[in-house]
């Protein structure tokens, strides 16, 4: 045989096999410069075309098939944005179908990869699903360490099932023969300041000193949010206080919980001068730091501070997320500052990043009820055209 006729027949051959691991159904080829197919390129483009899916049905065979390239499985980001969009839907058997596929590669599977199936689960919402892959870890040949009971830990309080970590935190130590660590303190604290249970979280400073657990920066922050969302200044004081003789030192975190704290007791310009504060000890703040001032504000109907406060964002260069994005837009709308709750709606599209759809289709009403027509059309384009909004975008006439 000739070896260009070799070279083909070799060529063949390799892409045959990688037809096995991505059916042609699916994905498409991406051809390099020679003429093969990269695993890297085929992966690249199933992603898109998942998240391009709006067929929920189409959706999930797509990512089962996907899942068989270990590539695809070490995307986490998809598995995340595929887990939370579903289950934005309610589509909570389609979360099972896709998760539960995973587990046909137990065999090179690790516990890092369960534990981020235990995560999903909980961040779905979906508890019995998470405990249930927590109590099968042995039978898919994975030892459960402290790490993966922290997995369960956090799924119970990512559902709110607070008593059920208090449980956990003192059944599965002894029956798992492993020692609770830093982590699962915190989670423990969390619980119980979600609880209510203030003095059980900040007991459990002498308790973890008595184990040689160190608390951390996250357990003093988790009992300051605590003590300062009830109102008990005195007490997230002495918090402060332990938090110095243990050496920990405060982060802008810290000082975000100092915050809240004034916000509750309704002291916002008191709340503002935190950030002085933070930053005398050479801190900087950052985006939650604002997001608490403005959603003060807004909650005031302070739209001229909110917008003053999203400029002052912008000269820090701190990029508004989410959160910033859906409580600022509805107060722009509602002090008339429409221009500015478009420009922020255009800055958030251009940055995929997801605004609740009435959010958007208020601002697009807004800009038709002011005859800014091409504005609308620009925000309804925008919107339309992306694969994670589910809802088409309409100008009313009626506006």
């Amino acid at each position: 045989m000739a070896s260009s006729d070799f070279l083909r027949v070799l060529l063949r051959t390799r892409l045959r096999l990688l037809n096995r691991c991505f059916s042609t159904a699916t994905i498409t080829d991406a051809a390099t410069k020679d003429g093969t197919t990269t695993t890297n390129a085929r992966v690249k483009i199933a992603v898109n075309q998942i998240f391009r899916e709006r067929n929920y049905d189409r959706l999930v065979e797509k990512f089962k098939e996907c899942s068989k390239e270990y590539r695809f499985r070490c995307k986490h980001n998809v598995y995340e944005r595929t887990v939370r969009r579903l289950a934005a839907a309610k589509r909570f058997s389609n979360i099972e179908d896709i998760l539960e596929e995973q587990k046909k590669y137990a065999e090179v599977a690790s516990e890092g990869f369960f534990i981020r199936l235990i995560t999903l689960y909980g961040r779905a919402g979906m508890l019995q699903h998470a405990m249930r892959t927590f109590d099968e870890l042995p039978t898919l040949g994975c030892e459960r360490t402290v790490k993966s009971m922290n997995a369960v830990l956090t799924a119970c309080a990512d559902t709110k099932n607070f008593a059920t970590v208090k449980t956990l935190f003192h059944e599965l130590p002894e029956k798992l023969g492993v020692t609770p660590d830093i982590y699962s303190y915190n989670i423990l604290a969390l619980a119980f300041c979600e609880m209510g249970s203030l003095d059980l979280a900040f007991s459990l400073l002498e308790e973890m000193k008595k184990n040689g657990v160190s608390p951390n920066t996250v357990t003093f922050n988790t009992l300051l949010n605590g003590f300062y969302r009830s109102n008990q200044r005195s007490e997230a004081e002495k918090v402060w206080t332990e938090m110095e003789n243990c050496g920990v030192m405060p982060d802008t975190k810290t000082f975000n919980a100092k915050m809240r704290g004034l916000i509750v007791e309704g002291k916002a310009k008191e709340a503002v001068k935190v950030i002085d504060e933070l930053e005398s000890k050479g801190l900087k703040p950052d985006t939650v730091s604002f997001n608490i001032l403005i959603k003060a504000l807004c909650e005031e109907d302070d739209a001229e501070e909110v917008k003053k406060m999203v400029c002052e964002m912008k000269t820090r260069e701190l990029l508004l997320n989410r959160m910033i994005y859906e409580t600022v837009i509805p107060a722009l709308c509602k002090g008339e500052f429409i221009d500015m709750a478009y420009e922020l709606c255009e800055e958030a599209l251009n940055r995929n990043c997801f605004i609740k759809p009435e959010v958007l289709q208020e601002v697009i009403n807004r800009l038709v009820a002011i005859s800014e027509d091409e504005k609308a059309k620009q925000l309804v384009d925008m919107g339309s055209g992306k694969s994670y909004y589910d809802s088409k975008f309409t100008i009313s006439l009626d506006s």
